[in-house]
């Protein structure tokens, strides 16, 4: 058995095709969601991601702002862009990339960004209403991947569903989703005991541990379906995810580094931008 690869890149361009027919409808009532990327540095990896991002806001047919400040750039300096940003009726979403420099809280800019502007869902109170399952925007990457499992009719209702990684951004929210589809969650991490046994029980299986190839094969039960968040690059500078290759041969669905969640996280922040546009001019 080979595992059917689950394709984020189609789905993605799938959903990018419905948000465009959704901004036009939009701009003919004189609505134009708009994105404001900040970029605090010249860390490479974050430069492609912003410029994924603005590709992604024409594609979607978004007015897109690019601001880009020194890596020595004062937190002050900073929460006054964001507060320009937070006033400015053209821009319906407030993306702050990360990391930061070490000068400035993570904590605070997160905080800084008004809540209905939230597209990243970082901030504490769009997280709560995460908890309590009446949210306006959920965090891209855990959305990207139930909009896959949705689109592959995977449901997670009564499934053993294991997330190895607790971050913020990715493993906590992604508990929670899966929570709310009814699933039976376990969240496992660096200090986890049995961490093959938990993952071998797994039906849904969610890397998202940052570390290249860490989930094996002999981890993971025949027929389980396998999401990759990861996204990191070996020791021959390839990029690769948190599940090595051969868990191919055992699992039932599996999402490919690079082609499966990742394309998806930046379609969710379309998705977040283009809600966020709605509720402040009032649309449901």
């Amino acid at each position: 058995m080979s595992a059917i690869k689950m394709d984020g890149k189609a789905l993605s361009a799938k959903i990018r095709n419905q948000i465009l027919a959704e901004t036009e409808e939009l701009k003919a009532s004189g609505i134009v969601p708009g994105l404001a990327v900040i970029l605090v540095g010249d860390d490479q990896a974050s430069q492609i991601y912003v410029r994924n991002k603005e590709k992604a806001c024409t594609e979607c047919g978004f007015y897109s702002e690019k601001h880009i400040l020194p890596a020595t750039a004062t937190q002050d300096e900073l929460l006054e862009l964001i507060d320009i940003l937070n006033k400015n009726p053209k821009i319906s979403g407030i993306l702050c990339q990360l990391p930061l420099p070490e000068q400035i809280s993570e904590d605070a800019v997160i905080a800084a960004i008004d809540p209905k502007k939230d597209v990243d869902a970082f901030n504490t109170s769009n997280v709560g209403k995460i908890m309590t399952g009446d949210y306006d925007f959920l965090p891209c990457t855990p959305a990207g991947v139930m909009e896959l499992l949705k689109e592959y009719n995977i449901n997670a209702e009564g499934k053993q569903c294991v997330v190895v990684g607790r971050s913020n951004i990715v493993g906590k929210p992604m508990a929670m989703l899966l929570l709310h589809e009814n699933g039976t969650v376990t969240i496992c991490h660096s200090k986890t005991n049995n961490l093959t046994e938990i993952c071998k029980s797994a039906d849904i299986l969610v890397a998202a541990i940052g570390k290249a190839n860490f989930i094996t094969a002999d981890m993971v039960k025949e027929g389980a379906v396998v999401i990759d968040v990861g996204m990191n690059r070996n020791e021959e500078g390839k990029v690769c995810g948190d599940v090595s290759n051969d868990v191919m041969e055992k699992a039932s669905y599996m999402t490919p580094v690079p082609g499966g969640v990742g394309p998806m996280t930046i379609t969710m922040l379309m998705k977040n931008t283009i809600k966020a546009a709605k509720l402040q001019n009032s649309i449901k």
